[in-house]
């Protein structure tokens, strides 16, 4: 009998050991994907900012030469007349 329950118990505690391993590997894999999927997010939100960014200068760009075009003409016109 006393050999059987130290089987067990050398059993037990080598599954309890695997067990232990598998749970140390299994949050480690899923600390790396949060870690990958983090740097996804920060990658997308700054191309985002970049892009929103480049669309406002070229906004920025173009109301500045109609102004001065306007600007031109309106000097043209007061000049002329």
């Amino acid at each position: 009998m006393a050999m059987k329950m130290r089987q067990s118990l050398a059993q037990l505690e080598q599954e309890f050991l695997y067990e232990t391993q598998q749970d140390r590997t299994r949050r480690e894999r899923l600390r790396k994907q949060a870690v990958r999927r983090s740097r996804v997010r920060a990658a997308q939100r700054a191309r985002k900012r970049g892009s929103m960014r480049y669309w406002l200068l070229v906004l920025s760009m173009v109301l500045t030469a109609l102004i001065v075009t306007a600007g031109m003409f309106a000097s043209l016109y007061l000049l002329l007349s």
